[in-house]
């Protein structure tokens, strides 16, 4: 069959609907799962590419590439709380061996240019994935500002974690995103869903 690798791939990736996430969706009904989040980042980033600080030199199609698989990976990794210190020990090797055994699924060129948009998000370093990093990051952040921010809760995680480990990536790639996430963080901290 001449599309079977391709075919395989994404009946592989269905494994993303499976993958909980610690985040809960806005009506707090239940936690979102990572293909939710994908979907849901990818979105996001076109909302917000007018807004990042050199959207002139950002590639809005590699970036919405790489957001939907940048967590292609937590089908074999899970997913790891962003502010769970200890889960995050061993958390890049642990992505990288899924990154290779998944997108190893495909056929080349297409699967080294998914290792290479994957590692390159990780890296975080060039303009795309900056701005990649930065929406990725401002998804739960939003939706645990006006959600019951229950994962926060959950977790104890204070109002100076938030802010020391997302207020620079957001920063980095927007300074409206930045403005936004300092009201947001604020609402956040009155509302008694941070500590």
């Amino acid at each position: 069959m001449i599309l079977e690798k391709e075919i395989d791939f994404i009946l592989a990736i269905d494994a993303l609907k499976n993958v909980n996430r610690r985040n809960f969706n806005y009506d707090n009904s239940r936690r979102e799962n990572t293909a939710e989040h994908s979907w849901q980042v990818v979105v996001f980033a076109q909302i917000l590419y007018p807004y990042a600080r050199n959207s002139e030199k950002i590639d809005l199609g590699k970036v919405i590439k790489m957001l939907s698989i940048h967590d292609v990976v937590e089908i074999d990794a899970g997913d790891t709380f962003f502010y769970d210190e200890k889960a995050n020990e061993g958390k890049f090797e642990r992505e990288l061996a899924s990154a290779k055994r998944i997108f190893g699924i495909l056929n080349e060129p297409l699967q080294s240019e998914f290792l290479n948009l994957w590692l390159e998000f990780e890296a975080g370093e060039t303009e795309d994935a900056i701005f990649a990093n930065a929406v990725d990051r401002m998804i739960p952040f939003t939706l645990n500002c006006f959600n019951n921010g229950q994962s926060w809760t959950e977790a104890n995680v204070t109002f100076e974690k938030v802010k020391q480990l997302l207020r620079p990536k957001i920063e980095r790639a927007s300074q409206d995103m930045a403005d936004t996430f300092d009201v947001l963080i604020k609402k956040a901290f009155d509302e008694g869903k941070l500590i």
